[in-house]
């Protein structure tokens, strides 16, 4: 139902917003810029774009750029022209790898060289708020956090203000050979049980395995009450690695050494994924990014996580990739329009076509085609147990002290308080370094 109240505080806010952020933009909107309210369409389709919700009028002469990598400039190309057909707006594409485009923003940014759209991961979005260099979603913020699942809207969220415009989630969940096993495991219990049939290690034949760094690690952590930066992930001087539920959760981890006896330095990501393509592996818990690399080459399905004993549900880390405007874009209408109009749900039922990408648009989401998919809808169903990975700046000096600690851990069977006692205070150390640089 629009709400024509709700329209007008949009467009309010948005006014409010344009003089805020004068000060980050070389080019001011034209005067004649600011969205207008608009009468509510006749038709009651929520899964109409957000576009439609609020009009907002690009500025007069605009044309963008918009960063994207190989994959995602497929969907863009199929999907601009009808946004050029329905504002007038020519949009070119330019190829930049998606792991570069905050590295680039940073430089290509305040040179005005920069596109005026880009995309990121999560976890890159405070560092790029901190040096002003992305526009908050004001225009469409309402329209967003109502059509996107609400841990992309988490994720895609910097000390409370919405700046992206979130467009497919990941995360990780049980990749299992169909070859191999005949009833997927709901719990660990019932893995280990899997594995007294199965494992070979003379020639080496395993049941399972991930790699052991704190992305993945974290499935063991958070069941009994750990967690890494306070319990919405935004707090960087509360570290919960080594606090009661964080230890009982890695003694279990410690303990699953006996069905995956690899040590975590010989368990590269192309190891496990030969072990998995050529039948050796049974299970493997990994992330959509990795189901181009087994198709044709294993059967395979993919299961959400096994139950964490006493049947606490096992929870993922979870990625997010939304849009941004760049703060420097001499079009910030404009652009947020292209960024609203792409994450629409017609928009990501596209990006799934082209790319087997899982939209964070929810009716997209929902769709039939990617609920009933037989291997995406194991990961769509994980990630409603997942929480987004902290993006704040202290995360950076939390991957080192625990790739240490894992090894201690799982290859020499070291006491896990002591080891993560000693985990977490390099960690404090390296903030309280990097806070004073």
């Amino acid at each position: 139902m629009r709400n024509k109240l709700g329209i007008l505080v949009v467009f309010a806010l948005m006014l409010c917003a344009v003089a805020a952020c004068g000060g980050n933009n070389t080019s001011e909107p034209s005067s004649s810029s600011p969205a207008s309210a608009t009468t509510p369409s006749s038709s009651d389709n929520s899964s109409e774009s957000a576009s439609e919700d609020v009009e907002v009028q690009p500025e007069t002469g605009a044309n963008l750029k918009i960063w994207a990598d190989t994959t995602e400039r497929t969907f863009i190309e199929a999907v601009v022209p009808g946004f050029t057909e329905k504002y007038g707006i020519q949009v070119t594409i330019e190829e930049v790898n998606i792991p570069n485009q905050a590295e680039k923003l940073e430089t290509d940014g305040p040179a005005k060289l920069a596109a005026d759209i880009v995309m990121l991961p999560h976890d890159k979005l405070s560092k790029l708020v901190q040096a002003n260099l992305i526009l908050p979603n004001d225009l469409f913020e309402e329209q967003t956090r109502a059509s996107t699942l609400e841990a992309a809207v988490k994720a895609s969220t910097f000390d409370g203000i919405l700046y992206g415009y979130p467009e497919t989630i990941e995360t990780y969940a049980l990749f299992y050979n169909r070859d191999l096993v005949k009833e997927v495991p709901k719990t660990w219990d019932d893995v280990i049980a899997f594995a007294e049939t199965f494992n070979d290690t003379a020639n080496k034949k395993y049941t399972i395995a991930w790699l052991h760094n704190l992305y993945f690690n974290s499935m063991f952590i958070t069941p009994a009450g750990g967690y890494l930066f306070g319990k919405e992930g935004t707090d960087g001087s509360d570290i919960g690695l080594n606090n009661e539920g964080a230890i009982e959760g890695l003694e279990f981890y410690q303990s699953l050494n006996k069905i995956a006896p690899i040590k975590t330095n010989d368990l590269t990501y192309n190891v496990q994924l030969e072990l998995f393509t050529t039948g050796k592996l049974a299970m493997t818990i990994d992330g959509p990014w990795s189901i181009g690399a087994f198709r044709d080459k294993v059967n395979f399905g993919i299961a959400p996580l096994p139950d964490y004993p006493g049947g606490k549900k096992t929870s993922s880390l979870a990625g997010v990739r939304s849009f941004y405007v760049n703060s420097y874009t001499t079009y910030p209408n404009a652009a947020k329009l292209l960024a609203s109009y792409l994450i629409s749900k017609e928009s990501a039922l596209k990006d799934f076509e082209l790319a087997n990408i899982i939209p964070a648009n929810k009716e997209a989401n929902e769709d039939p085609r990617i609920k009933n998919d037989p291997i995406l809808s194991g990961i769509v169903e994980q990630f409603k147990n997942s929480t987004p990975m902290p993006s704040i700046p202290e995360m950076n000096s939390m991957w080192g002290p625990t790739d240490a600690a894992f090894a201690s851990i799982w290859n020499n069977n070291e006491d896990v308080k002591t080891v993560m006692d000693k985990a977490v205070q390099s960690i404090q150390d390296l903030i309280k370094t990097a806070n004073n640089s």
